[in-house]
């Protein structure tokens, strides 16, 4: 999508006081091929459970690593099937079992190019081909401002290098608002959540950095 500075300001300025559900009404509304992304991590349901209520068919990636908990796939099946999610699931190319077996259980140190080349294998490269396939112009994101620095920087909606709308119905929530949610809709709650592209709770895996870093075969 082709917008200014001034336009996504506009934008965050008209959706500042809405309500999540007509932030996600808006996006549907504009037209655009859309996509909503999930890691089925502690609290997706939400996000998941918020579009579904607009727009059942909206597509759902799901860039699953191959190094999740059984919580997050348990959690994951129950979402699918009771959401009636229109799941899209993109693995690496390589299997876990196989890269343990070529390169060892290590991830690598951050900052070390290792480890940069395995987080572009497990989980960019996995979501650029989502991009590529679906090739969505808005894509919908369960990220919330106060989870990191960057994200507080981001506001509800964005625009990326790759000229794809990054709306975040969630971006103003709490950890409160988001579990009061959870427990008045029942909603599965992944209690062991594990994403070996991040170092702690500040860091980010790379699909909301507005360039993927490229890394090469480890």
């Amino acid at each position: 999508m082709q917008l200014s500075a001034l336009e996504i300001a506009d934008i965050n300025s008209q959706l500042e006081d809405k309500t999540s559900t007509e932030i996600i009404e808006w996006a549907i509304k504009q037209n655009k091929k859309t996509v909503v992304t999930t890691s089925f991590g502690y609290n997706s349901a939400v996000t998941l459970h918020l579009v579904t209520q607009v727009r059942q068919s909206v597509p759902v990636v799901w860039v699953d690593s191959g190094y999740n908990l059984e919580d997050s796939y348990v959690v994951a099946e129950k979402l699918i099937q009771e959401l009636g999610l229109n799941i899209h699931v993109y693995n690496p190319v390589m299997s876990t079992a196989r890269r343990e077996a070529v390169h060892g259980a290590s991830f690598g140190v951050p900052d070390n190019p290792e480890f940069q080349s395995f987080k572009f294998q497990v989980k960019l490269e996995p979501f650029q081909r989502a991009l590529k396939e679906l090739q969505p112009e808005i894509w919908i994101s369960g990220i919330r401002g106060e989870e990191t620095e960057y994200r507080r920087n981001l506001g509800i909606v964005s625009l990326d290098d790759r000229g794809i709308l990054k709306v975040s119905p969630l971006f103003h929530w709490t950890e409160a608002d988001v579990s009061d949610y959870m427990r008045k809709y029942n909603l599965p709650s992944c209690r062991h959540y594990f994403d070996p592209t991040k170092v702690d709770s500040q860091t980010e895996c790379g699909l909301h950095l507005s360039q993927f870093e490229q890394g090469g075969g480890i």
